[in-house]
């Protein structure tokens, strides 16, 4: 008899308390250090509250409406700031930005409606001049505006002869390149000469790599992430004049996340890496800046820190602290005393003791790519010989997986199952060539890439290879029941939330409507019919030999449910319906609504443990 069913014999965690809203989604500095402002999700809707740093004392509150989200603040000078709503309609959705942008003083007083202000991107803010905000849009060509932050008015000062654009300024606001894609999304990098542009770099997209970033403190280099075969861009320090670049920083499985700029914003201090654990690079480790965000490194050893604002003289750092067991904290660092003042946890119901540890790994596939992610082994468990989640992430190209708290594979981890997150090629953050890679492979290669990662932990004898279902949402739903089609052997189940089904559907059904998104679909799904249904699960059907749960939204505006509707009748077709089906009329690309997310999970609790879980276990013996 298997003694070890599920994993964990101590109490579980209730699912909602992994579900349910945070206490607030972003915090945001003042350039003073003087007030932060904090998002609060209040049910359908996200406010922002401004406090005094010094006491915590509430100073403002805004409240746009119903589905209304304040997610993202940019202070535009030392008092006032611009608020970004958006309107989400799914877990999963893409914030789909309001046209509006809405400016208030930290006191809440001068509210204004920027009309069109969100169709805008804020390049830098002008210390010397308060009153206004360099912006940039595209609008078939490329523009650079001054903004007022009280009215909107905006005043042009340079464009750049590409369809989507940006810019990068000196310390002097100067322009000196323009960034961004022709219609068929070939990517291009100009340099400002004079009065004209001259074109210094040009790739297909998910090819070379030649992108400025920031200035050097003199403004007579610029820093560049480079890659010439597609490898992970390193950064480099480019004399625009000689064209000679300095290699300055560097990893060879990842990408640069972030870097750290000075208060005064002309020294470029780190560069941030996220190669299975958040690590930091210091460009200039003898700055005083630089020596304090070292110092607050190691002042929590067992925790990321992340860095999120500077007050401009340099006296306040607001510091964001979070594991792969604990979502965050963040605290206020005055450095005239060298003390951390402890502001807002962001789940503080959750007990990082109660959570579950999450591994990087690292194997070779069946061609010798090494290949990167992640397994969370259940607290209180053995770790050997586990039921497992195949659990690929969406997207797919762009997006990864990261090391830190995730609540669904919390979740999972909590009910006993050990969970596998892959960053399967086609993956962002490695690379252009290993996102490439992944191009029109979306149900060969990158599938084979999830099932080499079973193998490898099977072998680690971490998992059972008689207990191991796939589950994932949006692209990861369609790579859940794809990996049953293309490996019918490997897995006892699968679920699929949200997911795309079918990949000609793409074209007609979903987010595919704007020359940018079809280039896109061109470039990364196979271009022939037959192709495409050869990797879409709904011609493919017969194939499928075990149990298969679906879920989706009846609003879903990114992955329509269409997808959903053929998958359950061509499995209805062939005479292996899905075991489960949840669909909820109003919702979107995920559930929203706590109750719908709470019935969701304790389904797939149920489907899982029937599956490869305790009754699974108990059944077998």
């Amino acid at each position: 008899m298997c003694l070890l069913l599920s994993g964990s014999v101590s109490a579980r965690v209730p699912v909602e308390d992994f579900f349910k809203d945070p206490e607030f989604t972003s915090v945001s500095l003042s350039p003073t250090g003087e007030y932060i402002t904090v998002s609060v999700p209040q049910g359908d809707r996200t406010l922002l509250a401004a406090f005094r740093t010094a006491d915590m004392t509430l100073v403002g509150k805004w409240d746009y409406g119903a589905r209304r989200h304040i997610d993202r603040v940019v202070w535009v000078n030392d008092t006032r700031f611009f608020m970004y709503v958006s309107l989400k309609l799914g877990r999963y959705d893409f914030r789909v930005g309001t046209p509006d942008v809405y400016a208030s003083d930290v006191d809440g007083r001068r509210r204004a409606d920027i009309p069109n202000g969100g169709t805008y991107r804020i390049v830098d803010v002008m210390h010397d001049d308060p009153s206004t905000v360099l912006v940039q849009r595209s609008i078939e060509s490329a523009f650079l505006s001054r903004m007022n932050v009280q009215n909107g008015v905006v005043r042009t000062v340079a464009t750049a002869p590409l369809d989507y654009g940006s810019f990068l300024v000196d310390h002097d606001r100067k322009v000196r390149y323009a960034i961004g894609q022709t219609k068929d999304l070939t990517n291009v990098t100009l340099r400002r000469d004079g009065d004209r542009w001259t074109e210094v770099h040009r790739a297909a997209m998910g090819e070379s790599q030649l992108f400025p970033i920031a200035f050097d403190r003199d403004n007579k280099r610029v820093y560049v992430a480079a890659s010439e075969a597609g490898e992970p861009a390193a950064l480099y320090l480019l004399d625009p004049e000689t064209n000679q670049r300095e290699r300055v920083s560097e990893n060879a499985n990842v990408v640069a996340s972030r870097m750290l700029s000075s208060s005064d914003e002309r020294d470029q201090l780190a560069v941030i890496y996220e190669d299975g654990l958040p690590s930091i690079d210091f460009l200039n480790a003898d700055h005083p800046e630089s020596r304090t965000y070292a110092g607050l490194v190691n002042a929590f050893p067992d925790h990321a820190v992340s860095f999120e604002g500077i007050s401009k003289d340099g006296r306040y750092v607001l510091v964001r602290t979070y594991s792969d067991v604990d979502p965050g904290s963040y605290y206020l660092f005055d450095r005239s005393n060298g003390q951390a003042k402890f502001l807002l946890a962001s789940r503080d119901w959750i007990k990082p003791g109660q959570m579950s540890e999450m591994r990087p790994i690292s194997f070779p596939t069946r061609d010798g790519t090494m290949v990167h992610g992640y397994i969370t082994i259940p607290r209180n468990s053995s770790g050997r010989n586990l039921p497992l989640i195949m659990h690929p992430h969406g997207g797919p190209h762009g997006p990864r997986d990261y090391w830190g708290f995730n609540p669904e594979v919390q979740f999972l981890a909590d009910r006993g199952y050990a969970v596998l997150q892959v960053n399967f090629r086609g993956s962002g953050g490695y690379g252009n060539a290993f996102e490439r890679a992944g191009y029109k492979r979306w149900g060969t290669l990158m599938i084979d890439d999830m099932a080499d990662a079973v193998d490898w932990v099977v072998s680690q004898g971490i998992a059972d290879k008689d207990r191991v279902c796939s589950y994932g949402a949006s692209y990861g739903g369609y790579a859940a029941v794809q990996s049953v089609i293309r490996y019918p052997d490997k897995y006892r189940c699968t679920i699929g939330f949200v997911g795309v089904y079918s990949l000609g559907l793409m074209y007609s059904d979903g987010s595919s409507n704007t020359p940018a998104s079809r280039a896109f679909l061109d470039r990364v799904v196979p271009s022939a019919e037959s192709e495409r249904q050869a990797q879409s699960p709904i011609n493919n059907a017969a194939r499928i030999r075990v149990p298969v749960m679906l879920v989706h939204g009846g609003k879903d505006e990114i992955v329509p449910i269409v997808h959903y509707n053929r998958m359950k009748r061509a499995l209805e077709d062939v005479g292996n319906p899905p075991e489960v089906t949840l669909v909820k009329p109003n919702e979107g690309h995920g559930f929203y609504d706590l109750s719908n997310q709470v019935e969701f999970y304790d389904a797939m609790e149920a489907f899982l443990d029937k599956h490869i879980g305790s009754k699974a276990a108990t059944a077998g013996n």
